[in-house]
């Protein structure tokens, strides 16, 4: 399956700002079962300076500095990616969930790329209450992969998906607490419950393919970015996960980045000098290629 996809964000500052940077991490992984054939990121007003680098965890970001005054920033971020059905790795079903921790916090031949995942980050803590929660479903000795699916069923079925509960900042005990959140939130919740446990797993940030109603045709601008997970297992490398559908991610999944948290990944970041307040736009445009429209034509 190829997909085009848009993805625009544009801020209004209530004041001129005159100096401001931004990184951007908006061009989709080239991974097995994924490729990457365009990518286009434009700016306007048109940076004074553009570079790009590769971050520890090996995304593309491109950095950017704006200079003179302006009351409005828009990135607009245009792929085509390629989505190729293949099955993805298969852990050992007879591995237990224990056997991995102890392998991974040994440093094993094998482990060492899980290493910055087993620690907490910024929106990751460390938690008890989250080891607590876990807990049932990794019982000494249980098979990795049947405790794993297990949790994030119960975390599924446990929590209520409303985009009114949160924020960027919402902290996962908070969460945990409430019940309610977004994939943000489902996927920094996991990972605080399988961190806390010992087993690396890491934030992955993308797209995720929406589909109307029967009937209905797609609104343009109604897709959304998504988050979920993926898990490190020795022997079998990182398995994706999704806590808030479910599900094993698959050919609707478009991956961006990935790192310890939403921290590493947020699509824009930046400083900047004056503005005062602002508002955000955001629109997203997940389309198989024979249902796109043209590479050119105007976002909302």
């Amino acid at each position: 399956m190829r997909y085009r996809l848009h993805h625009l964000t544009r801020y209004q500052y209530d004041h001129e700002v005159s100096v401001s940077h931004h990184v951007v991490r908006a061009q989709p992984r080239d991974l097995p079962g994924q490729i990457c054939h365009l990518h286009e990121l434009q700016v306007d007003p048109a940076p004074a300076t553009r570079t790009a680098h590769r971050d520890a965890f090996g995304n593309l970001v491109v950095c950017i500095t704006l200079e003179g005054p302006h009351r409005q920033l828009e990135f607009r971020a245009r792929s085509e990616i390629d989505r190729i059905s293949r099955p993805g790795p298969e852990p050992d079903r007879a591995l237990a969930w224990d056997t991995v921790r102890d392998q991974c916090a040994a440093g094993l031949p094998g482990t060492r790329e899980a290493g910055p995942f087993l620690f907490p980050s910024t929106h990751v803590p460390f938690s008890p209450a989250c080891a607590a929660y876990a807990a049932p479903d990794f019982t000494p000795g249980r098979p990795w992969l049947d405790a794993t699916l297990d949790f994030l069923g119960r975390l599924h079925r446990e929590l209520v998906f409303d985009p009114r509960a949160t924020h960027v900042a919402t902290r996962v005990e908070n969460v945990l607490r409430e019940r309610r959140g977004v994939c943000q939130d489902f996927a920094h919740l996991s990972l605080a419950c399988l961190r806390s446990l010992g087993l690396p797993a890491r934030y992955v940030s993308g797209y995720l393919e929406t589909r109307p109603p029967p009937g209905q045709s797609r609104l343009a601008g109604a897709d959304a970015s998504h988050a979920w997970i993926s898990a490190f297992v020795p022997g079998s490398g990182w398995i994706d996960l999704d806590p808030t559908n479910n599900l094993r991610p698959s050919q609707q999944h478009i991956t961006v980045a990935w790192g310890r948290d939403y921290d590493d990944v947020s699509p824009v970041r930046g400083v900047l000098l004056g503005a005062g307040s602002h508002q955000l736009h955001v629109a997203v445009d997940v389309e198989p290629l024979d249902q796109a429209r043209e590479l050119s034509r105007p976002m909302l």
